[in-house]
């Protein structure tokens, strides 16, 4: 069981995690198979689909030690210059953590399967095939300039080494979009027998295996509908526009990383009673939002305990640094103390909690967030509050850009479908709309703005929203929609002045005798800045 109950959340599966993970049963056994048959294995796949978790848990565990030597998966990361080839070291010392460095350093690939590691013999005296890993190997072959002629020599002996042990088998394990990169290896690695598998994000079935098997020790049940429910949260998708509308998009397959923090979010936030999991449970408590801020916030202020950096100065960092202005995922390089300003030790730290993900890319080491789910998390580190209240001085000035692009900022900076947010943004864009002379779309989000203020009984809100609406009605003049919206504002907000003069006003257009009277004992209980435009109505009507 996991800190997560069944369900890892944003960490890679380990191999100990076996008896968790499903979904994956006929891939796990298929790259089981095809490690041991071929000389060279290359399992390539999309950032987060899950190919870590499954070598470490699917993989492994179906290998049986009696007839293969199996070796620590490695991931060859070069440290600080030392003694030897630092890829070489890194390899070896990932293979044998408990060895000497300054020994492993001395010796090649080859003899270190000689003399550290020699072949084993099973029962009948026969060499059992030994089978080594290189996760995220796409570090074999972009590292640092600087140590180009290492890494060159490094994969000089890797090859070398699998020509001289006939019976060693290499698996690489590497993101899609680095697959060119083994290609012109792949007949020095492979001997003439090289193969590739591909693993794609779950299938729907494979998801709700995903879901429903690991709680199976825990004494809690899925009822039916309930986890399906948690799978569609993943199949579909909210997206957010420029014009901070948001939509809704069903993909053909499942992100394994979403499933894993929805489930994880679910389990988090289950009252302690339930023991079976109904579809109301899972619409109520499977706020994947809710549980990624909350596991932001501990991380942050684990790292600023870490580290000795602010936790507001990291979030501000994050938020700036990693997502684009199109709400995209930012990649940021490390420098010699410092990335982008902040020292290198937090984002260090921010990798080991699984915030960000780290490559090398020629001379450098690079940052980016772990996955395009914490791009919204991220981006509302920052208080909504404080882009809505730029957004209403931005509408002050008449600048309806700035003030457009703020309210776009609180939307991502709140939940996913936040009411109140979604209320006071749907008014603002309707106020854009208006006074750049597009009444229609003006209407729908005045619509909107009032139906999500209505949800959260905010009538201020909703007599803010159809007083606007009465004001757009008399630039059309459409005097007794205007009359029947101020008057609706009204009766929500009984004395709002701004309500009250555009009652009056529609009144007078529609030739009310009593108008310029309820208007004239008005004057003295107006508010300052409502007074010039009643005096001109006075004065029109006279």
């Amino acid at each position: 069981m996991t800190d997560s109950g069944p369900y890892v959340g944003l960490r890679p599966f380990g191999r100990d995690e076996h008896p968790l993970f499903h979904g994956r049963t006929k891939e796990a056994r298929q790259v089981a198979t095809l490690w041991q048959a071929a000389g060279l294995t290359v399992l390539y796949g999309a950032s987060g689909v899950g190919k870590t978790s499954l070598l470490s848990a699917g993989v492994l565990p179906r290998l049986d030690h009696e007839r293969v030597d199996q070796l620590p998966v490695a991931r060859i990361t070069p440290r600080t210059p030392g003694p030897g080839n630092p890829y070489v070291t890194a390899l070896l010392s990932c293979w044998a953590p408990d060895e000497d460095p300054a020994r492993l350093a001395e010796l090649t690939i080859s003899r270190f399967l000689s003399e550290v590691h020699p072949t084993r013999h099973d029962e009948y005296g026969d060499p059992v095939p030994v089978l080594v890993a290189i996760d995220q190997a796409e570090e074999m072959f972009h590292g640092r300039v600087s140590l180009g002629a290492e890494q060159g020599e490094m994969l000089r002996q890797l090859a070398e080494a699998l020509n001289d042990h006939d019976r060693l088998h290499l698996l690489l394990s590497l993101r899609e979009e680095f697959l060119y990169q083994v290609i012109p290896y792949e007949r020095a690695f492979g001997r003439g027998s090289r193969t590739r598998f591909h693993l794609l994000p779950f299938t729907a079935e494979a998801a709700l295996e995903a879901v429903t098997a690991p709680v199976a020790r825990t004494g809690r049940s899925y009822a039916p509908g309930a986890a399906e429910l948690l799978v569609e949260g993943v199949h579909r998708a909210g997206l957010l526009d420029e014009d901070g509308l948001l939509s809704q998009v069903t993909y053909g397959l499942v992100d394994p990383f979403e499933l894993q923090i929805n489930c994880a979010a679910l389990w988090e936030s289950l009252p302690a009673s339930v023991t079976v999991i109904e579809p109301e449970h899972t619409r109520t408590y499977g706020n994947i939002d809710r549980f990624l801020t909350g596991y932001c916030d501990r991380a942050l202020a684990a790292v600023s305990r870490q580290c000795g950096v602010p936790e507001s100065d990291i979030r501000l960092w994050l938020r700036r640094t990693f997502i684009t202005e199109h709400a995209t995922r930012n990649s940021v390089y490390e420098g010699l103390a410092q990335t982008q300003g902040m020292p290198n030790a937090v984002a260090a730290a921010l990798v080991e909690h699984n915030l960000l993900r780290t490559e090398l890319r020629l001379n450098l080491r690079w940052y980016e967030l772990r996955h395009d789910r914490l791009i919204q998390t991220v981006a509302r580190l920052e208080d909504a509050d404080a882009y809505l209240a730029r957004a209403r001085a931005a509408l002050e000035e008449s600048n309806w850009e700035q003030a457009r692009r703020y309210a776009t900022e609180a939307v991502r900076a709140s939940a996913v479908g936040d009411p109140w947010v979604r209320g006071e943004t749907e008014e603002i864009f309707g106020l854009i709309a208006a006074a750049n002379a597009e009444p229609e779309a003006a209407e729908r989000h005045f619509a909107e703005a009032a139906a999500c203020y209505a949800q959260e009984q905010r009538f201020d809100g909703v007599s803010r929203v159809l007083t606007a609406q009465a004001k757009l009605a008399l630039e059309r003049e459409d005097w007794a929609s205007a009359m029947r919206h101020a008057d609706a504002a009204l009766s929500r907000a009984p004395g709002d002045p701004e309500a009250q003069l555009v009652l009056v006003q529609a009144l007078m257009r529609l030739k009310v005798r009593a108008a310029s009277a309820v208007l004239a004992s008005m004057l003295s209980k107006l508010p300052p800045h409502l007074i010039p435009r009643a005096r001109q109505l006075l004065s029109d009507s006279s």
